[in-house]
């Protein structure tokens, strides 16, 4: 972890679309103010997936208004841990930088009903990185 007295975390997937929009939005609803949350894709879409706003929305978090973002050497290299799903060797590596890989079905041109088992895995997650970082969960 950095020196800083608030954590950074950086989710990583291809699109920035679903999966990593997912566990930026549960992060920081759960993680309040207490902890610094990015997100980015290696080729990121250009619309975050339908199916995943309507499973987060029913899970009380909207993120209609998100857009996927590039991935930068920069979000990387200012983040404390850095959270690949699926980015492959895209995700630049950095010495002394915390790097998870969360192996999540991608719920890339599937419906909600398929983007559900996903987001609850996501929030379960975000749930245990929460409390290795030692913070409380809002």
């Amino acid at each position: 972890m950095s020196t800083s007295a608030v954590p950074s975390v950086l989710f990583v997937c291809v699109h920035n679309a679903g999966r990593s929009q997912m566990a930026a939005a549960f992060l920081t609803h759960l993680g309040a103010d207490r902890v610094q949350v990015r997100s980015a894709g290696s080729a990121p879409a250009d619309t975050v997936n339908p199916a995943v706003v309507e499973a987060m929305r029913e899970s009380g978090i909207d993120i209609s208004a998100e857009t996927p973002k590039v991935l930068t050497t920069e979000a990387v290299q200012s983040s404390d841990v850095v959270i690949t799903m699926g980015c492959g060797d895209a995700c630049p590596y950095f010495p002394g930088k915390r790097y998870l890989d969360w192996q999540l079905d991608d719920p890339a041109g599937q419906g909600v009903a398929a983007a559900r088992p996903i987001r609850d895995e996501i929030e379960r997650r975000i749930r245990g990185l929460l409390a290795e970082l030692g913070i409380e969960a809002a």
